[in-house]
Parts: structure tokens; sequence; C-alpha cells
């Protein structure tokens, strides 16, 4: 007989819910430790249930949740507090990032950095900050430990440290290539020095945000495998993404 594991306060975010028979509900939520989860929250739909007001997306909780299956069962939540709500621009920004997760990240794969980043996009979405920066932070960050991001500040087949003043071309599979050596017209050409700035993390150049954008997409859509991000195109219609 398999234990039915038992996992206490856990800190989460909801990233999905959807109906599950007449009363509960299946939530697919995102935990520091245990990664992203499938939860059932039986009762969860009731007028009455503790669960249903306290299940909120983009707000801090902590979950109390065992089982041995494949969607585990929902025994507790308690809503942290302390974020505000996201609106506008700001909550669909946020969707984008569920969704993200969802549809790349599998389940019960820990990781404590991502989660990390995920809580403070969040937070930053909340306080109004410029969206595209932190859009693209979180984006090289989940590639990053998806293990999916090719080193950007080094040539993939000579191992050798990227110019600045040379140009360069990204493919999801093989990594940075020296101009000469891609394909003509492929990819697009992108200047080394954006390259090592986007591999430092500083994505305060606009050049940089730019080319920033159009290697994310790229890159995202390869491991998309042609799977539609519907908060993508929404964000892409009113020129948020």
């Amino acid at each position: 007989m398999v234990a039915r594991r038992r996992v206490e306060l856990q800190p989460a975010y909801l990233l999905h819910s959807y109906p599950w028979r007449e009363t509960s509900l299946i939530v697919e939520v995102f935990s520091l430790d245990h990664g992203r989860v499938s939860l059932l929250a039986k009762g969860a739909r009731r007028p009455l249930s503790a669960m249903r007001g306290a299940l909120m997306a983009f707000q801090p909780l902590t979950l109390t949740w065992s089982g041995s299956g494949e969607v585990k069962t929902l025994h507790h939540v308690e809503w942290q507090g302390g974020q505000a709500l996201l609106t506008g621009a700001g909550l669909l920004c946020g969707y984008y990032l569920n969704e993200l997760l969802l549809k790349l990240l599998p389940r019960e794969d820990a990781h404590p950095a991502l989660f990390g980043r995920y809580a403070e996009s969040l937070a930053k979405l909340a306080l109004g900050l410029s969206r595209e920066p932190l859009l693209r932070e979180f984006e090289f960050c989940l590639l990053r430990e998806l293990g999916y991001a090719p080193s950007l500040d080094v040539e993939a087949l000579t191992g050798a440290a990227l110019e600045a003043d040379a140009h360069y071309a990204v493919f999801p599979e093989r990594g940075v290539m020296a101009i000469d050596t891609a394909a003509p017209g492929e990819v697009p050409a992108i200047p080394g020095h954006v390259l090592l700035s986007l591999a430092a993390g500083d994505f305060s150049q606009p050049l940089a945000l730019s080319h920033a954008k159009q290697l994310m997409r790229r890159l995202i859509n390869h491991h998309l495998d042609g799977r539609e991000l519907a908060s993508r195109r929404i964000l892409m219609e009113i020129q948020e993404l």
C-alpha cells in the first residue's frame, strides 16, 4: 500500500482552476518546494467554503495537501496577504506568467529560484513598475531553470567569448553562432554587446530590450512546439508584450 504523503503549510501561488463535478475544483498551483502541483479542492465551489475565498490568483498562499497520485487532495488554504491586486495590463501580464508556467513547467519539479522570481515579478506588476523588463527577466529565468536557455556570452562551436563589435545568431538547439557560420537570413543578427548585456541580466538599454523581446519569443515558441499562448496574443494586440 502506497503511503499518502502529506505536505504542510507550503508557500504557493494559484496558477489555474476549473470546476470538478458539482461542488469541487481542480487547482494547478506553483509551490516553493514541490513545483507545479495539481490539487483537488473538495467542496471549494460551495458558497460557505473557506477555500472559496482564499483561492485567489496572484496572491501568496500557504497550502496543506496529501496524496500519492497525480492529483493530490487539498486540505487547507491560508491567504498570506500583503500583495496588492493586479489590474489592467499588469493583470494580463500576470496571466501570461501563469500560462508560461502551465505550458512549460513539468509537474512536481521544484525550482525555488524561479518561485522567487515569480513572486518578485508579481510584486513589481502590482506596484505598476515597467512591465517589459520584468517580463524578459522572468522569461530568461524560466528558460534557464528548465535548461532551455543557451549561453549568450560564448560561441557554441568554439567556446570563445563573444566580441562586443561582432554580430551573432542565436539558435534554440545550437546556441550562439558567429553570423558567418549561421545560415544567411535564418535568424536575426544580434550585436555581440547586446548578447553580453543579456547574459549579464542587463535590460536597461532600449536596444537590448528590443532584441530580448524577439529572442525570447523565438526561444519560447520553439519549446511550446506549436501550442498557443492566449495571454500573449491579447498582450500583443495591446502592444504590451
